[in-house]
């Protein structure tokens, strides 16, 4: 079933590019440009993904599995990611579509995020893992979840899975529909790209835990892996493969609306920040167990305590830098 994670990835990459969606810029522009559109992308996508996941888990269709908790490097590997996706023009997934619509600036940040996240799993960089200790698993008695994996808000409150993700639900719904929405031209309404994301976020779910990975969508990993294959001569995974799927699936969908453009900056210097901003990226989201894919748009959905920690930082350290860089153009 690897060969699912390439399908899954081409159906994500047409999305991403219709849609428009990136995590850094929905973060980002909440705060810098008072423009929500993508935030409630987001929130509304997260509030369906909960639902998907705890259904698709009672029908026995898929097993959850919230990553560990490490409090330490939640924190820090987050707040570190999120910084660097300012700087390298995009989060995880927005850089990797990017990749395929002929953006080169993304082209480099890519190579360093994939690069030093492959250093800091396996390579040079490993020592940094070393400082933050053992993550936390817990023994988890309901049936939607593996056995032992990590907290969730059920778990810690003792909560019937039901009960805290229709509260979930709730709040996230009265942000969607109960406040203005800043609206923006895209060829995929952000309703419509909600409902489609967690509709694949399920079912990648199923078809990766089928390729033996026990997890739903992510990038970081497949980035890894990628490099992997390139240096060590690894076979690509479920992840490796989706990633491939993601470029191409974009670059498709570019191509035929016309979109698919080589760009480049008109400053030469701004290679050397999205380089920096791709080495932030690896770093801070090996280290968080996650990026915004595998914690925010996978994680947090499972109501995972260490996702929802990482995804605070990832738009604390997004917001960190973004001010940094915008503050003088307001």
């Amino acid at each position: 079933m690897e060969w699912s994670g390439l399908i899954i990835g081409l159906i994500f990459g047409v999305i991403l590019q219709k849609g428009r969606v990136c995590f850094n810029s929905a973060f980002r522009d909440v705060l810098m440009f008072k423009d929500n559109y993508l935030m409630k992308l987001a929130a509304l996508t997260l509030a369906l993904e909960s639902i998907v996941f705890v259904l698709f888990a009672q029908f026995g269709w898929m097993t959850m599995n919230p990553k560990p908790l490490n409090w330490g490097a939640n924190i820090v590997g987050g707040f570190i990611f999120g910084l660097g996706m300012v700087l390298a023009g995009g989060c995880a997934s927005g850089v990797t579509y990017r990749v395929g619509e002929g953006m080169t600036t993304a082209w480099f940040a890519a190579v360093f995020y994939g690069l030093t996240g492959y250093a800091t799993k396996h390579g040079a960089f490993n020592w940094w893992l070393k400082l933050f200790g053992q993550s936390i698993k817990t023994t988890n008695d309901s049936q939607y979840f593996v056995e032992k994996s990590g907290p969730t808000l059920s778990s810690v409150l003792h909560l019937n899975q039901w009960i805290v993700v229709a509260i979930f639900v709730g709040l996230m719904l009265w942000y969607v529909f109960g406040t203005k929405t800043t609206e923006r031209p895209t060829k995929l309404g952000f309703k419509t790209a909600s409902i489609l994301i967690a509709l694949l976020a399920g079912f990648a779910f199923i078809t990766s835990t089928a390729s033996g990975r026990h997890y739903g969508m992510g990038i970081t990993g497949g980035w890894i892996n990628l490099f992997d294959g390139f240096l060590n001569k690894k076979p690509l995974n479920w992840e490796g493969l989706e990633i491939l799927g993601i470029i191409v699936g974009a670059g498709i969908t570019a191509k035929l609306a016309g979109e698919f453009k080589l760009r480049m900056p008109k400053n030469p210097i701004t290679y050397l920040q999205v380089m920096i901003g791709g080495f932030l990226m690896g770093l801070g989201a090996v280290t968080a167990g996650g990026c915004n894919v595998g914690h925010f748009l996978t994680g947090v959905p499972q109501l995972a305590i260490s996702s929802i920690v990482a995804s605070i930082f990832f738009i604390l350290g997004n917001w960190t830098m973004a001010w940094l860089l915008y503050r003088e153009r307001d």
